[in-house]
């Protein structure tokens, strides 16, 4: 009975295929018809959460129904990657993702996914440049002044992250690589005491969040002497990149992405970006995502899978050359 059943259903949906039914273009004209679930792996208050926010209501009303969000937070985002790489790729369960989540794969071992393999890419929401700051006692004023002081003193400069393994730390180990220094790094648990500490003039520099360290520089507790994006950021032309300060292909990306599992249909995945994308381009959230500190991106689903891809194999070379054991 279960054969001849089987067979049944062959036979129809051959002759379905035969009459010319596109599957993925009804399904995605249908889509969405309940609320679509978004899976944030951070604790709520989050950035992921406050750039999500302000682009939802544009990005409701143009797919026509509401986002909720899903807080899966641990494990630097693995906990919330987990359950996005498990779920139906039907489109209904996307997710946030952070700079861990190119960087996890090169520090960390047992990760219950294959990044470049088990997700869908769907756009990159926005970049949060980091900055390269010092302590004012410092005696440099440029990342060339840094270069030169640090040969000079190999292993006698020290630079705080928040944490081993987060972008913080591979941003040094990647100035090291590329300018052929060595400075020394010392892991906290967060941003905050890194930063304190550095303000107390206990470590010499830190790389970090900008719209984190903006208020600390104007008020001259600290000099920011470099940016690392690819480009200056709209929140600081005056800051040169360090691409621009003489270090080639040194890029520092803090992105905030949408993706989902492996396998969403492209028309449903371009409709998910193609509602996102129409959220960042709207004048008034532009401005406020700006206000904040971030740059909006809006990229389309290939250059965003291409910036997966190229993210990866950068970190697991620097994670490499830096001789990080992962965990």
């Amino acid at each position: 009975m279960r054969r001849r059943i089987n067979r049944r259903y062959i036979a129809v949906a051959a002759g379905i295929v035969a009459l010319g039914c596109p599957w993925g273009a009804a399904t995605a004209q249908a889509f969405p018809v309940k609320p679509i679930r978004i899976i944030n792996p951070a604790a709520p208050g989050g950035n992921s959460e406050v750039f999500f926010r302000l682009l939802e209501p544009k990005m409701s009303a143009a797919v026509g129904q509401n986002f909720v969000m899903d807080y899966r937070p641990g494990a630097g985002g693995t906990v919330g990657g987990s359950v996005i790489a498990r779920s139906a790729p039907d489109g209904y369960t996307t997710g946030l993702v952070a700079a861990s989540f190119v960087i996890n794969p090169s520090t960390y071992k047992n990760i219950p996914y294959n990044t470049a393999r088990d997700f869908s890419a769907l756009g990159v929401i926005v970049d949060v440049p980091s900055g390269l700051v010092v302590h004012p006692s410092m005696p440099v004023k440029s990342v060339k002044d840094l270069i030169a002081l640090a040969k000079s003193r190999p292993g006698q400069i020290f630079y705080s992250s928040s944490g081993r393994g987060g972008i913080g730390h591979l941003a040094g180990e990647m100035l090291n690589s590329v300018a052929g220094i060595k400075l020394a790094h010392v892991p906290y648990k967060g941003a905050g005491p890194a930063l304190i500490d550095l303000l107390a003039g206990h470590v010499q520099m830190l790389f970090a969040s900008m719209p984190l360290l903006f208020g600390h520089v104007k008020a001259g507790k600290l000099r920011m002497i470099a940016q690392t994006g690819e480009q200056r950021s709209v929140s600081a032309r005056d800051i040169p990149t360090m691409e621009e300060a003489g270090l080639k292909g040194y890029v520092v990306r803090s992105m905030f992405g949408f993706v989902g599992p492996a396998g969403i249909p492209r028309p449903i995945a371009e409709k998910l970006n193609g509602a996102l994308v129409a959220a960042i381009k709207d004048p008034e959230n532009n401005k406020v995502l700006i206000s904040r500190g971030a740059d909006p991106v809006g990229s389309g689903i290939d250059e965003h899978a291409a910036l997966i891809r190229s993210e990866l194999a950068k970190w697991r070379k620097v994670a490499k050359e830096a001789g990080i054991e992962p965990l």
